[in-house]
Order: C-alpha cells, then sequence, then structure tokens
C-alpha cells in the first residue's frame, strides 16, 4: 500500500467536497467586494517578505484572488475551474483531490520564499488543475470560442509550451511558479508518465527495426525502378524492365516507345 493511499485511508473523514466550488465563490466574493470598494485586494495577496512581518493571512487568501482580467473572461475561467476540478474530485474522491489542492498550495507558498519580496499568485494551482484534467480526460472537447471543437489534450500541450517559455525565459519567480505546477503534476502523475514512457520506448525499437528490415531490403533488391525507387522486395507484386537507356523501371513507370530488355533483366 503507498504512502498516498495510508494518508486516504487516516484522512478520509477529514475531506472537504465540493472544495472547488468554495474556491470560485470565495474568488466571487473577492471580485464583487472590490468592485464594491469594500476591500483591497492588495491586502490579500502572497507577498513572502510582508508574511514574515506578520500578515500571516496572506497564506491563505491568495488562493482567492480572481484573475485580473474582464468579467467576462473571469465568468469563463472560474466555470472552467469549477468544471476540471469537480471531474477531477469524481475520478478521485475528495480526499485525493484535496491533497492534490494542497500540495500545490505548499508548494506555490514555499518555493515563493526564495524570492521574498515577489508576489506570489495562484494561477499555476489552477493551471495544475487544467493539466490534470487533461491527463485524466485527454480526449473531452471544449469549444474554442464557442465554435470550434477543441481536444483538450492540445490545450494542454499549448500549456505545457507555455511554462517552458516562462519557465525559461521569465525571471527566478516566474521559475519557481512554473516548478510548483509541474511538480504537483508530477506528484500525483509522475509514475502514470514513466510507465507511459517506457511503452512508447517499447514500441520505438520495434519501429525502428522495421525501418531498418525495410532499408536492408530495397538494399538487397535485384530490381530498382529508377523513378519511384519501389524495388522487387518492397513491392514484389510489381514488374520491372530494362529500357534502351539501360535504366530499370518499374511497369508503372516504363518509358512509352521504348524497347525493353530480355527477360532475363526483368522481375515477375
Amino acid at each position: 500500500m503507498s504512502l498516498l493511499q495510508r494518508l486516504e485511508r487516516r484522512l478520509e473523514p477529514f475531506a472537504i467536497t465540493n472544495l472547488t466550488l468554495f474556491i470560485v465563490i470565495g474568488q466571487v466574493f473577492v471580485l464583487l467586494t472590490s468592485m464594491m470598494n469594500l476591500i483591497d485586494v492588495n491586502l490579500l495577496t502572497l507577498v513572502p517578505a510582508l508574511v514574515q512581518a506578520g500578515e500571516w493571512w496572506r497564506l491563505f487568501t491568495f488562493v482567492f484572488i480572481p484573475p485580473a482580467s474582464g468579467y467576462l473572461f473571469i465568468a469563463f475561467a472560474l466555470y472552467l475551474l469549477y468544471l476540471y476540478g469537480s471531474a477531477l474530485e469524481h475520478f478521485w474522491g475528495p480526499l485525493r483531490y484535496n491533497l492534490f489542492l494542497l500540495t500545490g498550495w505548499a508548494l506555490t507558498v514555499g518555493l515563493s520564499f526564495i524570492t521574498p519580496y515577489s508576489i506570489a499568485t495562484n494561477i499555476f494551482i489552477g493551471g495544475a488543475v487544467f493539466l490534470a484534467f487533461a491527463w485524466v480526460h485527454p480526449n473531452f472537447e471544449l469549444l474554442l470560442f464557442f465554435v470550434l471543437p477543441v481536444k483538450i489534450k492540445w490545450l494542454a500541450l499549448l500549456a505545457w509550451a507555455g511554462y517552458a517559455f516562462q519557465f525559461f525565459s521569465g525571471g527566478l519567480s516566474a521559475k519557481l511558479a512554473v516548478a510548483a505546477a509541474v511538480g504537483n503534476f508530477l506528484i500525483f502523475f509522475g509514475a502514470d508518465l514513466l510507465r507511459a514512457l517506457r511503452q512508447q520506448g517499447r514500441r520505438n525499437p520495434a519501429a525502428s527495426l522495421r525501418r531498418d528490415d525495410e532499408k536492408a531490403s530495397a538494399t538487397d533488391a535485384r530490381h530498382t525502378c529508377s523513378v519511384c525507387n519501389r524495388t522487387d522486395r518492397t513491392n514484389p507484386e510489381l514488374d520491372f524492365r530494362y529500357a534502351s537507356d539501360d535504366r530499370c523501371y518499374c511497369t508503372d513507370h516504363l518509358p512509352s516507345r521504348q524497347p525493353t530488355a530480355t527477360s532475363d533483366k526483368a522481375a515477375s
């Protein structure tokens, strides 16, 4: 029994169901209260230096800060977060999903203290939820721009590319945020990823051997068409002839009006 399974047995009674819904409601609350100037979002952000100065609530409140964008985008982003999170909770069960979010939070908070004066966001926690959902349900389709159906695995590949770009081109705080999201994903899916890579590795040698056999067949061929390079080995159903220019042709490419050589140079 793995460590995660042992934790599940011990902590299952303490799992929070519908945790994503609470996060979405919290972000909507922060959005509305900030619009009414009842709260300053800057007091909720995670700045490790301020946490060390005594503003401990920032360790938790940054999770409830909504995306900084237009209202339509925020509504769409929160809907997708709820969709992905609820699907993962249904797939894993409440406790493992709780642990997934808790791990993402802990990595984000822990790594943020390396750059104590930078603002750490919750964007990559949501990003880890997206990557996890795409791994579990790769063929799930989204309507891009509400029109174009796209499988989520392709969007996940774009997300991975974006993370790689931010990691290699961004500053240290960006690198740490990406490391938190990717680390969270690997903790829960690393074994599955390695298994998939091993299976792919087992298939590749076979494909390589097939390619080598094809090359060997072409090299050992008695007759090779000078136009299409098909041979009596790769295409034994074809007939090959030698024309007056002393070049070999398959019957599909034999030049017209040219006499062919005697049958001792032909392959049936």
